[in-house]
């Protein structure tokens, strides 16, 4: 099954959560607003990248940690996936 994690980085805040539980996939910019490696920037500040099984449990934890709640994770059939501990 594949998803398909979505970052609204507009209304990022730069916390860097997301980057300290998941460094391999989240990285801190320049402006100080997170980076999701690898994603398309699909307009207004909008990014998007498919992801496997095996990384899904990375981004839940990046997305779980966010304090403003920008990074959502969705399923192939476009549901949104419940961040519970992993």
């Amino acid at each position: 099954m594949g998803y398909k994690v979505i970052f609204d980085r507009k209304n990022c805040t730069g916390a860097a959560a997301c980057a300290i539980v998941a460094d391999q996939l989240w990285r801190m910019a320049d402006d100080d607003k997170a980076e999701l490696i690898g994603a398309r920037n699909t307009g207004n500040e909008m990014w998007e990248l498919e992801i496997g099984e095996e990384a899904l449990k990375y981004h839940k934890e990046a997305a779980r940690h966010c304090p403003v709640k920008v990074i959502k994770i969705v399923n192939e059939n476009g549901h949104e996936v419940h961040l519970e501990r992993v």
